[in-house]
Protein backbone atom coordinates (compact mmCIF):
# COMPACT_ATOMS: atom_id res chain seq x y z
CA UNK A 1 0.00 0.00 0.00
CA UNK A 2 1.40 3.24 -1.10
CA UNK A 3 2.73 6.08 1.08
CA UNK A 4 0.91 8.97 2.70
CA UNK A 5 0.86 12.74 2.66
CA UNK A 6 1.51 15.35 5.30
CA UNK A 7 -1.95 15.27 6.89
CA UNK A 8 -1.89 11.61 7.86
CA UNK A 9 1.71 11.91 9.00
CA UNK A 10 0.51 14.09 11.87
CA UNK A 11 -1.55 11.20 13.21
CA UNK A 12 1.07 8.45 13.01
CA UNK A 13 3.34 7.00 15.63
CA UNK A 14 6.21 6.41 13.22
CA UNK A 15 8.95 8.90 12.26
CA UNK A 16 7.98 9.43 8.64
CA UNK A 17 7.77 13.23 8.60
CA UNK A 18 10.61 13.54 6.09
CA UNK A 19 8.71 11.36 3.63
CA UNK A 20 5.49 13.26 4.23
CA UNK A 21 7.21 16.56 3.53
CA UNK A 22 8.86 15.23 0.41
CA UNK A 23 5.70 13.74 -1.08
CA UNK A 24 3.04 16.18 0.11
CA UNK A 25 3.80 18.25 -2.98
CA UNK A 26 3.43 15.27 -5.33
CA UNK A 27 1.26 16.39 -8.19
CA UNK A 28 -0.19 13.92 -10.68
CA UNK A 29 -0.47 15.00 -14.31
CA UNK A 30 -3.45 17.26 -14.95
CA UNK A 31 -6.61 15.95 -16.55
CA UNK A 32 -6.41 16.12 -20.32
CA UNK A 33 -9.88 14.86 -21.21
CA UNK A 34 -8.32 11.95 -23.06
CA UNK A 35 -10.63 9.21 -24.38
CA UNK A 36 -10.34 5.70 -22.99
CA UNK A 37 -8.44 3.05 -24.95
CA UNK A 38 -10.87 1.11 -27.10
CA UNK A 39 -10.72 -2.50 -28.28
CA UNK A 40 -13.01 -5.11 -29.74
CA UNK A 41 -11.80 -8.18 -27.86
CA UNK A 42 -9.86 -7.81 -24.63
CA UNK A 43 -8.02 -5.35 -22.43
CA UNK A 44 -5.23 -5.33 -19.84
CA UNK A 45 -4.73 -2.28 -17.63
CA UNK A 46 -2.01 -1.87 -15.02
CA UNK A 47 0.21 0.78 -13.44
CA UNK A 48 3.24 -0.36 -15.51
CA UNK A 49 3.09 -0.31 -19.29
CA UNK A 50 5.36 -3.33 -19.88
CA UNK A 51 3.20 -5.46 -17.60
CA UNK A 52 0.05 -4.32 -19.43
CA UNK A 53 1.68 -5.27 -22.73
CA UNK A 54 2.55 -8.71 -21.33
CA UNK A 55 -1.09 -9.26 -20.41
CA UNK A 56 -2.39 -8.09 -23.79
CA UNK A 57 0.04 -10.40 -25.58
CA UNK A 58 -1.22 -13.38 -23.60
CA UNK A 59 -4.79 -12.47 -24.59
CA UNK A 60 -3.76 -12.18 -28.24
CA UNK A 61 -2.10 -15.60 -28.03
CA UNK A 62 -5.38 -17.18 -26.97
CA UNK A 63 -5.02 -17.05 -23.22
CA UNK A 64 -7.99 -16.14 -21.09
CA UNK A 65 -8.22 -13.30 -18.57
CA UNK A 66 -6.93 -15.54 -15.77
CA UNK A 67 -3.84 -16.48 -17.79
CA UNK A 68 -3.18 -12.82 -18.53
CA UNK A 69 -3.65 -11.87 -14.88
CA UNK A 70 -1.07 -14.43 -13.76
CA UNK A 71 1.41 -13.20 -16.35
CA UNK A 72 0.84 -9.57 -15.33
CA UNK A 73 1.27 -10.47 -11.65
CA UNK A 74 4.72 -11.90 -12.25
CA UNK A 75 5.66 -9.13 -14.70
CA UNK A 76 4.77 -6.43 -12.16
CA UNK A 77 7.03 -8.18 -9.64
CA UNK A 78 9.86 -7.25 -12.00
CA UNK A 79 8.79 -3.94 -13.51
CA UNK A 80 7.01 -2.37 -10.53
CA UNK A 81 9.10 -3.41 -7.51
CA UNK A 82 7.60 -0.89 -5.09
CA UNK A 83 4.32 -2.83 -5.13
CA UNK A 84 4.37 -5.66 -7.68
CA UNK A 85 5.61 -8.68 -5.85
CA UNK A 86 6.13 -12.30 -5.01
CA UNK A 87 7.01 -11.36 -1.42
CA UNK A 88 3.59 -10.01 -0.49
CA UNK A 89 0.00 -11.01 -1.00
CA UNK A 90 -3.32 -9.90 -2.39
CA UNK A 91 -6.88 -10.52 -3.43
CA UNK A 92 -8.51 -11.46 -6.73
CA UNK A 93 -12.15 -11.08 -7.75
CA UNK A 94 -12.93 -13.23 -10.79
CA UNK A 95 -15.98 -13.07 -13.03
CA UNK A 96 -16.27 -16.03 -15.39
CA UNK A 97 -17.92 -15.91 -18.80
CA UNK A 98 -20.57 -18.37 -17.61
CA UNK A 99 -21.74 -15.79 -15.07
CA UNK A 100 -20.11 -17.30 -12.00
CA UNK A 101 -18.20 -15.05 -9.60
CA UNK A 102 -15.47 -16.19 -7.24
CA UNK A 103 -12.73 -14.79 -5.04
CA UNK A 104 -9.14 -15.89 -4.37
CA UNK A 105 -7.71 -14.81 -1.01
CA UNK A 106 -3.91 -14.84 -0.99
CA UNK A 107 -3.51 -12.32 1.80
CA UNK A 108 -0.39 -12.79 3.93
CA UNK A 109 -0.50 -14.57 7.31
CA UNK A 110 1.11 -13.69 10.63
CA UNK A 111 3.97 -16.03 11.62
CA UNK A 112 3.08 -18.73 14.11
CA UNK A 113 5.31 -17.04 16.70
CA UNK A 114 3.46 -13.72 16.39
CA UNK A 115 1.57 -12.29 19.36
CA UNK A 116 -0.91 -9.50 20.04
CA UNK A 117 1.56 -7.25 21.88
CA UNK A 118 4.68 -7.98 19.85
CA UNK A 119 5.12 -4.34 18.80
CA UNK A 120 4.61 -2.81 22.26
CA UNK A 121 7.29 -1.80 24.75
CA UNK A 122 7.29 -2.60 28.47
CA UNK A 123 4.97 0.35 29.10
CA UNK A 124 2.44 -0.80 26.50
CA UNK A 125 3.35 1.82 23.90
CA UNK A 126 3.83 1.06 20.21
CA UNK A 127 7.54 0.82 19.35
CA UNK A 128 8.13 3.19 16.40
CA UNK A 129 8.92 1.40 13.12
CA UNK A 130 8.80 -2.09 14.68
CA UNK A 131 5.91 -3.21 12.46
CA UNK A 132 7.28 -1.43 9.40
CA UNK A 133 11.01 -1.99 8.94
CA UNK A 134 13.01 -5.20 8.86
CA UNK A 135 12.27 -8.89 9.22
CA UNK A 136 10.07 -8.69 12.31
CA UNK A 137 7.55 -6.76 10.19
CA UNK A 138 7.23 -9.56 7.60
CA UNK A 139 4.15 -11.75 7.28
CA UNK A 140 4.15 -15.03 5.33
CA UNK A 141 3.85 -14.14 1.60
CA UNK A 142 0.86 -15.36 -0.40
CA UNK A 143 1.29 -14.12 -3.97
CA UNK A 144 2.89 -17.25 -5.44
CA UNK A 145 0.23 -19.49 -3.91
CA UNK A 146 -2.56 -17.20 -5.06
CA UNK A 147 -1.41 -16.93 -8.67
CA UNK A 148 -0.93 -20.70 -8.79
CA UNK A 149 -4.44 -21.34 -7.47
CA UNK A 150 -5.91 -19.02 -10.09
CA UNK A 151 -3.96 -20.69 -12.87
CA UNK A 152 -4.69 -24.25 -11.76
CA UNK A 153 -8.42 -23.69 -11.34
CA UNK A 154 -9.26 -21.28 -14.14
CA UNK A 155 -6.30 -20.78 -16.48
CA UNK A 156 -5.51 -22.50 -19.76
CA UNK A 157 -1.76 -21.97 -20.32
CA UNK A 158 1.31 -23.40 -18.61
CA UNK A 159 3.06 -21.66 -15.77
CA UNK A 160 6.30 -21.63 -17.76
CA UNK A 161 4.68 -19.82 -20.66
CA UNK A 162 3.07 -17.20 -18.44
CA UNK A 163 6.22 -16.56 -16.40
CA UNK A 164 8.58 -16.36 -19.39
CA UNK A 165 7.99 -12.61 -20.04
CA UNK A 166 8.74 -11.72 -16.40
CA UNK A 167 11.88 -13.84 -16.40
CA UNK A 168 13.10 -12.16 -19.57
CA UNK A 169 12.41 -8.67 -18.18
CA UNK A 170 14.33 -9.52 -15.00
CA UNK A 171 17.27 -11.17 -16.71
CA UNK A 172 17.74 -8.78 -19.63
CA UNK A 173 16.47 -5.72 -17.81
CA UNK A 174 14.38 -2.85 -19.08
CA UNK A 175 14.95 0.86 -19.48
CA UNK A 176 13.32 2.91 -16.76
CA UNK A 177 10.90 5.70 -17.63
CA UNK A 178 10.18 8.72 -15.39
CA UNK A 179 7.09 7.06 -13.95
CA UNK A 180 9.06 3.92 -13.09
CA UNK A 181 11.46 5.78 -10.82
CA UNK A 182 8.92 8.06 -9.14
CA UNK A 183 9.16 6.19 -5.83
CA UNK A 184 12.88 5.36 -5.81
CA UNK A 185 14.15 8.64 -4.41
CA UNK A 186 11.90 8.51 -1.34
CA UNK A 187 13.42 5.15 -0.40
CA UNK A 188 17.12 5.60 -1.09
CA UNK A 189 17.85 5.98 2.64
CA UNK A 190 16.50 2.47 3.23
CA UNK A 191 18.16 1.06 0.12
CA UNK A 192 21.55 2.15 1.47
CA UNK A 193 21.02 0.24 4.71
CA UNK A 194 20.81 -3.08 2.86
CA UNK A 195 23.88 -3.91 0.67
CA UNK A 196 22.01 -6.46 -1.46
CA UNK A 197 19.22 -3.92 -2.09
CA UNK A 198 21.69 -1.14 -2.86
CA UNK A 199 23.45 -3.37 -5.38
CA UNK A 200 20.26 -3.56 -7.42
CA UNK A 201 18.50 -0.23 -6.89
CA UNK A 202 21.35 2.24 -6.44
CA UNK A 203 23.89 3.35 -9.02
CA UNK A 204 27.07 4.87 -7.60
CA UNK A 205 25.19 5.36 -4.34
CA UNK A 206 22.30 7.22 -5.95
CA UNK A 207 18.79 6.06 -6.88
CA UNK A 208 18.31 4.76 -10.39
CA UNK A 209 17.04 7.41 -12.79
CA UNK A 210 15.01 7.49 -15.98
CA UNK A 211 17.10 6.09 -18.80
CA UNK A 212 18.93 3.58 -16.60
CA UNK A 213 18.44 -0.12 -17.22
CA UNK A 214 17.15 -2.13 -14.26
CA UNK A 215 18.58 -5.65 -14.38
CA UNK A 216 17.56 -8.15 -11.66
CA UNK A 217 19.55 -11.36 -12.13
CA UNK A 218 18.77 -12.74 -8.67
CA UNK A 219 15.05 -12.22 -9.17
CA UNK A 220 15.28 -13.88 -12.58
CA UNK A 221 16.88 -16.94 -10.97
CA UNK A 222 14.14 -17.08 -8.32
CA UNK A 223 11.41 -16.80 -10.94
CA UNK A 224 13.05 -19.59 -12.97
CA UNK A 225 12.88 -21.85 -9.93
CA UNK A 226 9.17 -21.12 -9.44
CA UNK A 227 8.50 -21.58 -13.14
CA UNK A 228 10.20 -24.97 -13.23
CA UNK A 229 9.25 -26.40 -9.82
CA UNK A 230 6.04 -24.62 -8.90
CA UNK A 231 5.03 -23.13 -5.56
CA UNK A 232 6.61 -25.94 -3.53
CA UNK A 233 10.07 -24.47 -4.09
CA UNK A 234 8.80 -21.18 -2.68
CA UNK A 235 6.95 -22.61 0.32
CA UNK A 236 8.79 -25.86 1.11
CA UNK A 237 12.10 -25.65 -0.68
CA UNK A 238 15.16 -23.55 -1.39
CA UNK A 239 13.49 -20.13 -1.61
CA UNK A 240 11.70 -20.53 1.70
CA UNK A 241 14.90 -21.77 3.33
CA UNK A 242 16.84 -18.69 2.25
CA UNK A 243 14.13 -16.30 3.46
CA UNK A 244 13.86 -18.11 6.80
CA UNK A 245 17.65 -18.07 7.28
CA UNK A 246 17.78 -14.31 6.67
CA UNK A 247 14.81 -13.74 8.97
CA UNK A 248 16.37 -15.75 11.79
CA UNK A 249 19.68 -13.92 11.43
CA UNK A 250 17.97 -10.50 11.57
CA UNK A 251 15.47 -10.95 14.40
CA UNK A 252 12.44 -12.04 12.39
CA UNK A 253 9.89 -14.71 13.26
CA UNK A 254 9.51 -16.65 10.00
CA UNK A 255 10.05 -20.42 10.05
CA UNK A 256 9.86 -23.22 7.50
CA UNK A 257 6.62 -24.31 9.18
CA UNK A 258 5.14 -20.87 8.49
CA UNK A 259 5.86 -21.24 4.79
CA UNK A 260 4.87 -24.91 4.53
CA UNK A 261 1.51 -24.28 6.21
CA UNK A 262 0.56 -21.29 4.06
CA UNK A 263 -2.50 -21.76 1.83
CA UNK A 264 -4.50 -19.51 -0.45
CA UNK A 265 -8.28 -19.76 -0.17
CA UNK A 266 -11.16 -19.63 -2.62
CA UNK A 267 -14.17 -17.87 -1.13
CA UNK A 268 -17.57 -16.44 -2.13
CA UNK A 269 -17.60 -12.80 -3.18
CA UNK A 270 -19.47 -10.01 -1.39
CA UNK A 271 -22.33 -8.70 -3.54
CA UNK A 272 -24.83 -5.87 -3.46
CA UNK A 273 -27.11 -4.02 -5.86
CA UNK A 274 -26.84 -0.33 -6.71
CA UNK A 275 -29.30 1.29 -9.09
CA UNK A 276 -29.75 -1.88 -11.14
CA UNK A 277 -26.06 -2.79 -11.20
CA UNK A 278 -24.51 -5.67 -9.29
CA UNK A 279 -21.32 -4.85 -7.35
CA UNK A 280 -19.15 -7.96 -6.88
CA UNK A 281 -16.22 -7.44 -4.56
CA UNK A 282 -13.83 -8.73 -1.92
CA UNK A 283 -15.01 -10.36 1.35
CA UNK A 284 -13.08 -10.42 4.65
CA UNK A 285 -10.18 -10.47 5.31
CA UNK A 286 -10.81 -7.52 3.02
CA UNK A 287 -13.03 -4.76 4.29
CA UNK A 288 -13.33 -3.48 0.72
CA UNK A 289 -16.43 -5.28 -0.53
CA UNK A 290 -18.49 -4.93 2.66
CA UNK A 291 -17.73 -1.23 3.11
CA UNK A 292 -18.17 -0.28 -0.56
CA UNK A 293 -21.54 -2.03 -0.40
CA UNK A 294 -22.46 -0.41 2.92
CA UNK A 295 -21.72 3.07 1.54
CA UNK A 296 -23.57 2.24 -1.70
CA UNK A 297 -26.58 1.02 0.28
CA UNK A 298 -26.67 4.28 2.24
CA UNK A 299 -26.32 6.43 -0.89
CA UNK A 300 -28.90 4.46 -2.86
CA UNK A 301 -31.71 6.45 -1.23
CA UNK A 302 -30.26 9.80 -2.30
CA UNK A 303 -30.54 11.18 -5.87
CA UNK A 304 -26.79 11.45 -6.36
CA UNK A 305 -27.14 11.97 -10.10
CA UNK A 306 -29.42 15.00 -9.68
CA UNK A 307 -27.22 16.51 -6.98
CA UNK A 308 -24.30 16.70 -9.40
CA UNK A 309 -20.73 15.49 -9.13
CA UNK A 310 -19.01 16.84 -5.99
CA UNK A 311 -21.70 19.37 -5.22
CA UNK A 312 -21.95 20.38 -1.57
CA UNK A 313 -24.97 18.12 -1.17
CA UNK A 314 -23.45 15.06 -2.82
CA UNK A 315 -20.20 15.44 -0.87
CA UNK A 316 -22.14 15.83 2.37
CA UNK A 317 -23.98 12.54 1.91
CA UNK A 318 -20.90 10.71 0.63
CA UNK A 319 -18.78 11.82 3.58
CA UNK A 320 -21.44 10.99 6.16
CA UNK A 321 -21.85 7.53 4.62
CA UNK A 322 -18.07 7.04 4.65
CA UNK A 323 -17.83 8.22 8.26
CA UNK A 324 -20.35 5.65 9.51
CA UNK A 325 -19.07 2.81 7.31
CA UNK A 326 -15.45 3.18 8.43
CA UNK A 327 -16.53 2.73 12.06
CA UNK A 328 -17.99 -0.63 11.07
CA UNK A 329 -14.82 -1.40 9.14
CA UNK A 330 -12.36 -0.49 11.87
CA UNK A 331 -14.07 -2.20 14.79
CA UNK A 332 -16.16 -5.01 13.31
CA UNK A 333 -14.13 -6.78 10.64
CA UNK A 334 -11.22 -9.20 10.60
CA UNK A 335 -9.96 -12.54 9.28
CA UNK A 336 -13.07 -14.77 9.06
CA UNK A 337 -11.04 -17.74 10.32
CA UNK A 338 -10.59 -15.89 13.62
CA UNK A 339 -13.56 -13.54 14.09
CA UNK A 340 -17.26 -13.61 13.26
CA UNK A 341 -17.79 -10.78 10.79
CA UNK A 342 -21.20 -9.09 11.04
CA UNK A 343 -21.71 -9.10 7.26
CA UNK A 344 -25.45 -9.74 7.43
CA UNK A 345 -25.83 -6.52 9.38
CA UNK A 346 -23.30 -4.42 7.44
CA UNK A 347 -24.84 -5.41 4.10
CA UNK A 348 -28.47 -5.12 5.18
CA UNK A 349 -30.80 -2.40 3.88
CA UNK A 350 -32.05 -2.02 7.46
CA UNK A 351 -28.57 -1.00 8.66
CA UNK A 352 -28.29 1.53 5.83
CA UNK A 353 -31.69 2.93 6.80
CA UNK A 354 -30.62 3.22 10.45
CA UNK A 355 -27.48 5.10 9.43
CA UNK A 356 -29.41 7.48 7.17
CA UNK A 357 -31.65 8.26 10.15
CA UNK A 358 -28.54 9.48 11.99
CA UNK A 359 -27.33 11.70 9.12
CA UNK A 360 -28.24 15.35 9.50
CA UNK A 361 -29.44 16.53 6.06
CA UNK A 362 -27.39 19.72 6.17
CA UNK A 363 -24.71 19.53 8.88
CA UNK A 364 -21.59 17.47 9.48
CA UNK A 365 -21.76 14.88 12.25
CA UNK A 366 -18.56 14.98 14.36
CA UNK A 367 -16.80 11.62 14.37
CA UNK A 368 -16.72 11.83 18.17
CA UNK A 369 -20.43 11.09 18.06
CA UNK A 370 -20.08 8.18 15.63
CA UNK A 371 -18.32 5.27 17.33
CA UNK A 372 -18.64 1.62 18.30
CA UNK A 373 -21.16 1.07 21.04
CA UNK A 374 -23.28 4.01 19.88
CA UNK A 375 -26.26 2.94 17.71
CA UNK A 376 -26.38 1.97 14.93
CA UNK A 377 -22.79 0.70 15.51
CA UNK A 378 -23.21 -1.73 18.38
CA UNK A 379 -20.30 -3.71 19.80
CA UNK A 380 -15.68 -4.01 14.25
CA UNK A 381 1.99 -0.53 -1.24
CA UNK A 382 -0.11 -1.82 -3.36
CA UNK A 383 -1.02 -1.94 -7.02
CA UNK A 384 -4.08 -2.95 -8.95
CA UNK A 385 -4.68 -4.36 -12.41
CA UNK A 386 -7.74 -5.36 -14.42
CA UNK A 387 -8.15 -7.81 -17.30
CA UNK A 388 -11.03 -8.69 -19.61
CA UNK A 389 -10.88 -11.27 -22.42
CA UNK A 390 -12.91 -11.74 -25.58
CA UNK A 391 -15.25 -14.28 -23.97
CA UNK A 392 -16.24 -12.08 -21.03
CA UNK A 393 -14.00 -13.53 -18.34
CA UNK A 394 -12.68 -10.77 -16.07
CA UNK A 395 -10.11 -10.56 -13.29
CA UNK A 396 -9.68 -7.71 -10.80
CA UNK A 397 -6.51 -8.07 -8.69
CA UNK A 398 -5.07 -5.86 -5.99
CA UNK A 399 -1.83 -7.04 -4.41
CA UNK A 400 0.74 -5.51 -2.11
CA UNK A 401 3.95 -5.60 -0.15
CA UNK A 402 2.95 -2.51 1.85
CA UNK A 403 5.74 -0.05 2.68
CA UNK A 404 7.22 2.53 4.98
CA UNK A 405 6.99 5.46 2.63
CA UNK A 406 6.18 4.65 -0.99
CA UNK A 407 6.22 0.90 -1.15
CA UNK A 408 9.06 -1.66 -1.16
CA UNK A 409 7.61 -3.49 1.84
CA UNK A 410 9.89 -3.96 4.84
CA UNK A 411 12.78 -2.68 2.68
CA UNK A 412 14.63 -6.01 2.90
CA UNK A 413 15.57 -8.68 0.37
CA UNK A 414 16.58 -12.06 1.80
CA UNK A 415 20.07 -12.95 0.59
CA UNK A 416 20.15 -13.40 -3.17
CA UNK A 417 16.44 -14.13 -3.64
CA UNK A 418 16.02 -10.80 -5.43
CA UNK A 419 12.55 -9.85 -4.16
CA UNK A 420 11.37 -7.45 -1.45
CA UNK A 421 9.55 -8.87 1.55
CA UNK A 422 6.33 -7.29 2.80
CA UNK A 423 5.73 -5.41 6.05
CA UNK A 424 2.09 -6.42 6.14
CA UNK A 425 2.16 -6.95 9.92
CA UNK A 426 1.51 -3.20 10.18
CA UNK A 427 -2.00 -3.80 8.84
CA UNK A 428 -2.91 -5.53 12.09
CA UNK A 429 -3.99 -3.59 15.16
CA UNK A 430 -0.69 -3.20 17.03
CA UNK A 431 -2.57 -1.50 19.85
CA UNK A 432 -6.30 -0.83 20.08
CA UNK A 433 -6.87 2.88 19.50
CA UNK A 434 -3.41 3.58 18.03
CA UNK A 435 -3.29 4.63 14.35
CA UNK A 436 -1.36 2.53 11.84
CA UNK A 437 0.59 3.69 8.77
CA UNK A 438 -2.62 4.96 7.16
CA UNK A 439 -4.01 6.71 10.23
CA UNK A 440 -6.60 3.98 10.76
CA UNK A 441 -7.67 3.57 14.37
CA UNK A 442 -8.80 -0.05 14.71
CA UNK A 443 -10.22 -2.49 17.25
CA UNK A 444 -9.47 -5.94 18.63
CA UNK A 445 -11.09 -7.82 15.74
CA UNK A 446 -7.92 -7.13 13.78
CA UNK A 447 -5.46 -7.90 16.60
CA UNK A 448 -2.37 -10.00 15.87
CA UNK A 449 -2.76 -13.77 16.22
CA UNK A 450 -0.58 -16.61 14.90
CA UNK A 451 -1.59 -17.62 11.38
CA UNK A 452 -4.12 -14.79 11.07
CA UNK A 453 -4.47 -12.59 8.01
CA UNK A 454 -4.52 -8.81 8.62
CA UNK A 455 -7.60 -6.85 7.65
CA UNK A 456 -7.21 -5.14 4.29
CA UNK A 457 -8.84 -2.30 2.40
CA UNK A 458 -7.99 -3.83 -0.98
CA UNK A 459 -11.14 -3.82 -3.10
CA UNK A 460 -10.79 -5.67 -6.41
CA UNK A 461 -14.26 -5.21 -7.84
CA UNK A 462 -16.39 -6.29 -10.79
CA UNK A 463 -19.70 -4.68 -11.70
CA UNK A 464 -22.33 -6.50 -13.76
CA UNK A 465 -25.57 -5.39 -15.39
CA UNK A 466 -28.34 -7.89 -16.06
CA UNK A 467 -25.88 -10.70 -15.45
CA UNK A 468 -23.37 -9.42 -17.99
CA UNK A 469 -19.94 -7.95 -17.31
CA UNK A 470 -20.00 -4.16 -17.15
CA UNK A 471 -16.99 -2.83 -15.23
CA UNK A 472 -13.73 -3.99 -13.64
CA UNK A 473 -12.07 -1.63 -11.19
CA UNK A 474 -9.71 -1.39 -8.22
CA UNK A 475 -6.90 0.71 -6.79
CA UNK A 476 -3.99 0.89 -4.36
CA UNK A 477 -3.98 3.48 -1.58
CA UNK A 478 -4.34 1.87 1.84
CA UNK A 479 -7.45 3.13 3.59
CA UNK A 480 -8.20 5.33 0.55
CA UNK A 481 -8.79 2.28 -1.67
CA UNK A 482 -12.42 1.86 -0.68
CA UNK A 483 -13.42 5.45 -1.42
CA UNK A 484 -11.39 5.49 -4.66
CA UNK A 485 -13.17 2.41 -6.00
CA UNK A 486 -16.52 3.72 -4.79
CA UNK A 487 -16.05 7.03 -6.62
CA UNK A 488 -15.02 5.33 -9.86
CA UNK A 489 -18.29 3.35 -9.77
CA UNK A 490 -20.41 6.37 -8.84
CA UNK A 491 -18.77 8.43 -11.58
CA UNK A 492 -19.82 5.89 -14.21
CA UNK A 493 -23.21 4.83 -12.84
CA UNK A 494 -24.54 8.09 -11.36
CA UNK A 495 -22.66 10.74 -13.31
CA UNK A 496 -22.47 8.96 -16.71
CA UNK A 497 -18.75 9.52 -17.20
CA UNK A 498 -16.70 7.35 -19.53
CA UNK A 499 -14.19 5.12 -17.77
CA UNK A 500 -11.23 7.44 -18.41
CA UNK A 501 -13.05 10.44 -16.95
CA UNK A 502 -14.21 8.31 -14.03
CA UNK A 503 -10.72 7.28 -12.90
CA UNK A 504 -9.04 10.61 -13.67
CA UNK A 505 -11.41 12.88 -11.74
CA UNK A 506 -10.02 14.46 -8.54
CA UNK A 507 -11.17 12.55 -5.46
CA UNK A 508 -12.04 12.97 -1.82
CA UNK A 509 -11.88 10.70 1.22
CA UNK A 510 -13.07 10.43 4.82
CA UNK A 511 -12.29 7.50 7.15
CA UNK A 512 -13.91 8.51 10.48
CA UNK A 513 -10.59 9.45 12.10
CA UNK A 514 -8.94 11.82 11.53
CA UNK A 515 -12.18 13.80 11.25
CA UNK A 516 -11.14 15.58 8.06
CA UNK A 517 -12.18 15.44 4.40
CA UNK A 518 -8.97 14.84 2.46
CA UNK A 519 -9.43 16.15 -1.07
CA UNK A 520 -7.20 16.32 -4.10
CA UNK A 521 -6.71 19.82 -5.50
CA UNK A 522 -9.62 20.52 -7.81
CA UNK A 523 -11.93 17.99 -6.19
CA UNK A 524 -13.94 20.67 -4.35
CA UNK A 525 -14.79 24.00 -5.94
CA UNK A 526 -14.10 27.10 -3.77
CA UNK A 527 -17.76 27.94 -3.34
CA UNK A 528 -18.54 24.33 -2.41
CA UNK A 529 -15.69 24.33 0.10
CA UNK A 530 -17.14 27.42 1.78
CA UNK A 531 -20.54 25.78 2.01
CA UNK A 532 -19.10 22.57 3.48
CA UNK A 533 -16.99 24.44 6.03
CA UNK A 534 -20.06 26.40 7.09
CA UNK A 535 -21.78 23.04 7.64
CA UNK A 536 -19.01 22.00 10.05
CA UNK A 537 -16.55 20.10 7.86
CA UNK A 538 -12.77 20.34 8.09
CA UNK A 539 -11.12 20.04 4.68
CA UNK A 540 -7.51 19.38 3.74
CA UNK A 541 -6.65 19.83 0.08
CA UNK A 542 -3.39 18.17 -0.88
CA UNK A 543 -1.68 16.05 -3.46
CA UNK A 544 -1.61 12.72 -1.67
CA UNK A 545 -0.21 9.46 -2.98
CA UNK A 546 -2.96 7.56 -1.19
CA UNK A 547 -5.34 8.71 -3.91
CA UNK A 548 -4.23 5.60 -5.77
CA UNK A 549 -4.09 4.45 -9.35
CA UNK A 550 -7.49 3.10 -10.37
CA UNK A 551 -6.98 0.79 -13.36
CA UNK A 552 -10.41 0.17 -14.84
CA UNK A 553 -12.29 -1.37 -17.76
CA UNK A 554 -15.87 -0.89 -18.96
CA UNK A 555 -17.59 -3.29 -21.36
CA UNK A 556 -20.49 -2.15 -23.52
CA UNK A 557 -21.92 -2.10 -27.01
CA UNK A 558 -21.96 0.35 -29.89
CA UNK A 559 -24.09 -0.18 -32.96
CA UNK A 560 -24.83 -3.68 -31.72
CA UNK A 561 -21.17 -4.67 -31.39
CA UNK A 562 -19.26 -5.39 -28.20
CA UNK A 563 -16.72 -2.73 -27.21
CA UNK A 564 -14.15 -2.80 -24.40
CA UNK A 565 -12.87 0.51 -23.00
CA UNK A 566 -9.79 0.62 -20.77
CA UNK A 567 -8.37 3.45 -18.69
CA UNK A 568 -5.02 3.79 -17.00
CA UNK A 569 -5.28 6.30 -14.16
CA UNK A 570 -3.50 9.58 -15.06
CA UNK A 571 -1.73 9.34 -11.68
CA UNK A 572 0.05 6.14 -12.82
CA UNK A 573 2.45 7.81 -15.21
CA UNK A 574 4.22 4.53 -16.03
CA UNK A 575 0.98 2.63 -16.64
CA UNK A 576 -1.09 1.87 -19.70
CA UNK A 577 -4.26 0.29 -21.00
CA UNK A 578 -3.52 -2.16 -23.83
CA UNK A 579 -6.31 -3.74 -25.84
CA UNK A 580 -6.67 -5.92 -28.91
Amino acid sequence: MRGFGSLLGLFLLVPTLAFAQEWAHFAPPPMKNEPPVEAANGMAVSAQHLASEVGAQILKQGGNAIDAAVAIGYALAVTYPSAGNIGGGGLATIHLANGRDTFINFREKAPLAASANMYLDAKGNVVPMASLYGYKAVAVPGTVAGLEMMLTKYGTMTRARLMAPAIRLAEEGFVLMPGDVAFFKANDEYFRKEPNVAAIFLKSGKPLAAGDRLVQKDLAATLKQISAKGPDVFYKGDIAARVVAASKARGGLLTMKDFASYTAEEMPTVNCDYRGYRIVSAPPPSSGGPIICEIANILSAYPMDRMGHHSAKSIHFMVEAMRHAYVDRNFGLGDPNFVKNPLDKILSPAHATAIRAKIDPVKATPSSGVKPGVPPHEDAQTTHYSVVDKDGNAVSITYTINGISSGFGAQVIAGNTGFFLNNEMDDFTSKVGAPNLYGLVQGASNSIQPGKRPLSSMSPTVVTKDGKLFMVTGSPGGSFIITTVLESILNVVDHKMNVKQAVDMPRLHHQWLPDVITAEPGAIKPEVKEELEAAGYKISEENNLLFGFDEAIVVGTRNGKRVVWGANDRRATAGSAVGY
